[in-house]
Order: structure tokens, then C-alpha cells, then sequence
């Protein structure tokens, strides 16, 4: 009986964590401006384009049309990973996603894969956009990954090619970095699309993703960096895409 009773206390404790935990989530994400999260998703892809042994494949980042980039979120000793998130996505400019790298989107996703680390070790998510429809799919809304859009792990490695048939033929390819590894990961299910509410912060007035990929707004003085890292590390598309 004293097991039984052991057993539900610590089962409803687990639970409380949890609950608490998505109930902070939103707010700990809010506690990073706009401008900050784009300087923070910059140093995230310049350390792992790198890296050429271990980080982003040259090859296919060379392929995308879209960089994603969701910065770890954390704040008071835990972080929440892909359950909440918050960052950028910058794309090839032009009608068919081929010119020089857009001014960011600001970004939100939920849902997927959810991770509470204690100890406020720092998960950052990477998603490689590889074709135009892709792309769209995640600027006009809240595309869910793996039903709106296809996405797969994404292969790892300076000169890494994707080699299965899932991974060539899919929208999205994904990777996340944590406690130093970097590798790909699934993140099907997941909820993702523009944050309205930032992206009027970042460029003080209501404005589109859609609105921002065209340059009807220039990109801000926090978007320096992030632009300038992309430009080197992936200066033209040298495939067609999908």
C-alpha cells in the first residue's frame, strides 16, 4: 500500500514539473528581445558552419533555399527545447530563392520533441530548408513539420551528403547541438511559423514574413552579422532546387 501511495506522490510531482515547466516556457522565451535572439542565432550558424568536420554539411547548406534557427532558450536553471522555441529564418532572395540571403524572419515553434534539461545546458536547433515549397509552407503560417511540410534528420558533417531516399527527397532537413554534439534529429510534429508579435518589435510596425523576405523592410542593425555569416558561408545556390 505504502509503495502504491509512494508511486501516485511521485507520479503527480512529475506531472506538476511538467505542467509548470510549459506554463514558464512562454515566458522565459519572452525574456529575450528580438534583436538579441538575431544576434544569438548568428554566432550559432558561424559556429557550426565552421566547423568543417562536425557542423553543417557544406554541401547541402549550399542546396537550401532557407536557413532556420532556433537559439537555446534559458533561463532559471532549465531550458525547454524543441517543445518552445524562438529565432530566426532567413531565405535566398528572388522568386525562385535564389538571390542574396533575406532580412530574418522572427520565428516560433512548439510542439514535437519536448525536453526539460536541468542544469541549464543549451540546445540550439538548426533546419535546412531545401526547396521552395518548403519554404512557403513555413512563411504563410504555422506549418506542421512532417504533415505541411516533409522533414527528415539531416546528414552530419563538413562534407556529408544525404544518402537516403527519405533524407534527399525531404523539405527540411533538421539538427540540433547540445552539451557540444551536434547531429541530426527529428523534429516531425513540431509546430513552426512566423512570430507576429516579434517581427513588429524587430521592425517597429506590422509586417509579414512574406512581406519581409521581398524587402518591403530593411533588414536591422542587429542583422548585420547574421546576414554577413550567411553570405560567407553560402554566398550563391549551386543546384536547382525541387
Amino acid at each position: 500500500m505504502n509503495t502504491r501511495n509512494n508511486f501516485n506522490r511521485h507520479k503527480k510531482a512529475i506531472s506538476s514539473l511538467a505542467a509548470a515547466a510549459l506554463c514558464f516556457a512562454p515566458l522565459l522565451a519572452r525574456a529575450e528581445e528580438p534583436g538579441e535572439r538575431v544576434a544569438s542565432a548568428a554566432k550559432v550558424f558561424q559556429e557550426l558552419a565552421a566547423d568543417k568536420n562536425k557542423g553543417l554539411p557544406t554541401n547541402t547548406l549550399n542546396q537550401a533555399v532557407c536557413v532556420i534557427i532556433l537559439p537555446s532558450v534559458k533561463k532559471a536553471g532549465f531550458i525547454v527545447g524543441a517543445q518552445y522555441g524562438r529565432g530566426i529564418m532567413s531565405c535566398r532572395g528572388g522568386e525562385r530563392f535564389d538571390g542574396p540571403w533575406s532580412a530574418p524572419i522572427m520565428m516560433r515553434s512548439s510542439g514535437g520533441s519536448f525536453g526539460l534539461q536541468a542544469g541549464g545546458e543549451a540546445t540550439d536547433f538548426v533546419i535546412l530548408v531545401m526547396n521552395p515549397a518548403g519554404a512557403r509552407s513555413v512563411m504563410k503560417g504555422r506549418a506542421k513539420l512532417g504533415a505541411d511540410a516533409s522533414i527528415a534528420a539531416g546528414p552530419v558533417g563538413g562534407t556529408a551528403e544525404a544518402s537516403t531516399t527519405a533524407t534527399m527527397q525531404a523539405q527540411m532537413l533538421s539538427y540540433s547541438r547540445a552539451q557540444g554534439v551536434f547531429g541530426g534529429v527529428s523534429l516531425s510534429g513540431a509546430s513552426l511559423g512566423p512570430d507576429d508579435g516579434d517581427n513588429q518589435k524587430l521592425y517597429g510596425k506590422k509586417v509579414s514574413g512574406e512581406q519581409i523576405f521581398s524587402g518591403a523592410v530593411p533588414a536591422p542593425a542587429s542583422a548585420k552579422e547574421l546576414i554577413a555569416e550567411l553570405e560567407h558561408a553560402s554566398p550563391k545556390i549551386v543546384a536547382q532546387n525541387k
